[in-house]
Parts: C-alpha cells; structure tokens; sequence
C-alpha cells in the first residue's frame, strides 16, 4: 500500500451531495450534485446521475453499477433500462472472461507437460509441475 492511514483525506474540491430516487422494483438512481466544500452548489461543473440494479444468480444477488449520461432525472429515468441492460452484459462478459482465465490457470495432474513422464509428472524426482 503506497499510502498510510494518514494520508488518507477527502478532496473538498471534488465533493457531492447524493439524493436517491428509486421505483422500488427495478433499481435506484442515485443524482450527484456538486457542492463546494461549505456545502453551497457548485454550478462549475456538471450533476451526475448513477444506475444501480441487481443481478440475480445462483450465488445470490449481484451489484450492478452504471453511469447515466444525462441532463436530468427525467432524462436518466428514460435511459436506465439500456443503461442497465449494457451494464449487465458487459458483467457477463467479465465473469465469462474470468472463468476462462481461471481455467487456463489449472494444472490438471496427468495432462502431461514438459518432461511429462508417467502418470503426467516430470522425470526422476519431479512431482511438481509448474503452468
């Protein structure tokens, strides 16, 4: 870890008052608005709008994260169902992409592999095989 405990500090020029507006059902979007670090709005930069939904799998529930690109709540309503849609695939994506990394990361015993002698281990004295 580069940082200690210490150095740990919130940016006050970077800060937003976040309002939470759901429909119960769906997912909730989440309004960032800037502030200013007394707390007053900051029309210098830009509110900000973020979809949460859930994923259900056979684990359980799965967070699902998205930014909504919009000029009002209005207007992040009407987007979040695409929004979500593209989230959710490119976490399906993700979690096939992991599986196929942990997969090719297995070392099966009996495979074989350089210097495979019998029963897939290496020669004399090699009962390790190494990826």
């Amino acid at each position: 870890m580069s940082e200690s405990l210490d150095d740990i500090q919130m940016d006050g020029a970077n800060l937003y008052r976040e309002e939470v507006f759901s429909d119960r059902r769906v997912g909730t979007i989440q309004r960032l608005s800037p502030v200013t670090a007394n707390g007053d709005a900051d029309p210098s930069r830009a509110v900000r709008y973020l979809g949460q939904a859930s994923l259900m799998t056979p684990g359980g529930s799965l967070p699902i994260s998205f930014e909504i690109e919009a000029d009002s709540l209005e207007d992040a309503v009407a987007q979040f169902g695409a929004r979500a849609s593209d989230a959710v695939q490119d976490t399906l994506q993700q979690l096939q992409e992991m599986r196929r990394e942990a997969a090719s990361g297995l070392v099966i015993p009996g495979q074989g592999g350089p210097g495979a002698g019998p029963g897939g281990f290496g020669g004399p004295g090699g009962g390790i095989q190494l990826p």
